[in-house]
């Protein structure tokens, strides 16, 4: 057995792209969309897993990807919690943070061990960045900053 993707539904293609990508740094590697089935599926890997794809379906077959799904007809799909959350291992966690809450991002479970932390997609989802290798020293700010919502 062998992990694929994840599908999301997303319910605004712009907004999302600019939080998986231009935020999180995410990169599009696939784009379908269905007239007859009213619908967009945008396939994202990771920037670790693009030697991996080349924009084919066999290629984002063998690299973990994030599909968003976008229905064409307005849906409510509320609570995204139920989910539960994407896992992503970063470079460094801090740094991320800082870079998506300069960017209005809200950091709900700062990474105060240095080795996780939870941010939600503008569509409710729950993603949890994870350090790579060993947990940063613990610091300020992320010390003594309080969670923000729920994750």
């Amino acid at each position: 057995m062998k992990y694929l993707h994840t599908m999301v539904r997303i319910t605004d293609v712009e907004k999302s792209l600019d939080f998986y990508c231009a935020k999180l740094g995410m990169h599009e590697v696939r784009r379908y969309e269905s007239e007859q089935g009213r619908f967009t599926l945008i396939f994202l890997a990771a920037s670790d897993d693009l030697e991996t794809t080349s924009g084919d379906m066999a290629s984002t077959m063998r690299a973990p990807c994030l599909e968003l799904t976008y229905n064409w007809d307005p849906e409510n799909y509320g609570g995204g919690r139920n989910f539960g959350h994407l896992a992503f291992a970063v470079d460094n966690i801090y740094e991320l943070c800082q870079s998506l809450m300069d960017n209005g991002v809200t950091i709900n479970r700062p990474p105060r061990d240095g080795n996780m932390a939870f941010v939600r997609s503008p569509d409710n989802i729950s993603i949890e960045l994870l350090q790579k290798g060993d947990p940063l020293p613990p610091s300020e700010p992320w010390l003594s900053m309080p969670n923000t919502g729920v994750w």
